[in-house]
């Protein structure tokens, strides 16, 4: 094929955008649901008619299936399951009452400087600018639960928003130990204001069935020892139809390898196509891949998690030179702006991978909302995409996968050790040993 017929192929195409409006109309793909397996199946056949040796691999997890909770005081109902108010998936059921206490970001020091022995503790998403590093919902739960707090209240830090979700729960320890829920700006807001200082009680009545994920996984390209994998998430939070996240990178996946598949002659180390399942409690379809893969026979990763929330895409690097150069050589093809960041970005599909060395970017985009915008709230939903921003991004990703599987470029591993003392230096060690993450022995 001319070097142009694919760009074309790619500037009016309606796959990728297809596939996604079929993909959210599936409904409910929360981790080890029947939405999430009939999510699979879709992905794995649509990758089928672009690529060869599609196939679905199924695992095992802790499932979990929301009920009735609410948040009451002296008898009354203050937030009920509405758009107010959503239980966190792995919060174990129960019911813990004591004094509401808001701990604002919930920082490390405002949770070590603050008694929570018997409190309901009041905490906001996100980070504050000037904070050396993003503090993680799950580092905000472990140390309210290390700290002796009842229940955990998960506040959407962000004017306007819809109650704000997101697993608890360790890789050992897959249920968390306290209730947990998430709550709205403004029913946070509404709750410290009214009630800090007396006691509310949290309930949260959920199932915890053992239930079956599954990986798809597609493959392309000549048969060589090494290969590059192209990975998305097909889970989605149960409270949304999971459009921004992650529906738009299985859709920008689905377009890769369908314009690929037109390069196939430029391409130059296996490409592996996975769709991973369960990321969102735990990243446990990559997890399970990571475990039981050579990770020397892994050139590089290209995790796409949170794509199309803006126009110009924003890769993670981790520390590899490489990878930025590959960026800014295809940037400069297409005069199109990306943004590279070389830190360690310790959350989605690509870690299992990268924390051992592994090449790895962490692909999203640049948007002018903060945090995560509308990801992990009711309102993740199709209209926040633009089939644009789809096209220009699956443009500009398939030539990056293209030239990074030039065997001409080559990209070392890094030493885990490296790896671990980068961490270390940047706070995240102590962290991570908080929320159960840290795997490694120094």
């Amino acid at each position: 094929m001319s070097s142009s017929k694919w760009i074309e192929a790619c500037a009016t195409s309606e796959v990728g955008w297809n596939f996604l409006e079929d993909l959210v109309d599936i409904g409910d793909r929360m981790a080890g649901s029947d939405g999430e397996r009939e999510a699979a199946t879709f992905t794995a056949d649509t990758l089928e008619t672009h690529v060869r040796e599609t196939d679905i691999e199924p695992f095992e997890i802790q499932g979990w299936e929301r009920a009735n909770s609410d948040i009451t005081a002296d008898g009354t109902t203050l937030l009920t399951n509405n758009w107010e108010m959503v239980a966190l998936p792995r919060s174990p059921a129960g019911r813990a009452s004591g004094q509401l206490v808001d701990l604002g970001f919930g920082l490390p020091r405002d949770v070590a400087d603050t008694d929570l022995s018997g409190k309901v503790v009041v905490v906001r998403s996100g980070t504050p600018d000037w904070y050396r590093r993003s503090i993680h919902r799950r580092e905000k739960y472990y140390r309210a639960v290390e700290a002796g707090a009842e229940a955990f209240v998960f506040q959407n830090g962000h004017e306007g928003h819809l109650p704000v979700t997101g697993s608890v729960g360790t890789p050992d320890t897959p249920l968390g130990e306290i209730p947990a829920i998430g709550v709205s700006y403004r029913a946070g807001n509404d709750l410290t204001s009214t009630y800090e200082g007396e006691e509310v009680t949290v309930a949260v009545d959920c199932e915890t069935p053992v239930a079956t994920s599954q990986n798809v996984h597609a493959r392309m390209g000549p048969e060589t020892d090494e290969r590059i994998l192209v990975t998305s998430h097909i889970d989605a939070h149960d409270i949304s139809e999971g459009a921004v996240d992650n529906g738009a990178g299985t859709a920008v996946l689905v377009e890769i390898a369908r314009l690929l598949a037109m390069r196939e002659d430029d391409v130059g180390t296996q490409i592996e196509f996975v769709g991973f399942g369960a990321e969102e409690v735990g990243m446990k379809g990559s997890e399970y891949l990571s475990d039981k893969t050579d990770l020397e026979s892994i050139k590089a990763i290209v995790n796409l998690d949170g794509v199309l929330s803006g126009r110009d895409l924003q890769f993670y690097t981790h520390g590899f030179d490489r990878l930025e150069a590959v960026v800014e050589s295809v940037a400069d093809r297409f005069s199109h702006p990306a943004l590279t960041a070389p830190v360690d970005k310790p959350h989605s599909d690509h870690w299992p991978f990268t924390r051992w060395g592994v090449p790895g970017y962490l692909v999203s985009s640049i948007s002018d909302r903060s945090g995560r915008g509308w990801a992990h709230t009711p309102v993740d939903t199709l209209e926040k995409l633009d089939v644009r921003d789809l096209r220009e991004q699956a443009l500009f990703l398939t030539e990056l996968v293209c030239r990074l599987s030039d065997p001409e470029v080559e990209i070392a591993h890094q030493d885990p050790a490296d790896v671990a003392d980068r961490l270390s230096q940047n706070g995240y060690k102590e962290a991570m040993q908080v929320t159960g993450d840290w795997p490694y022995d120094t």
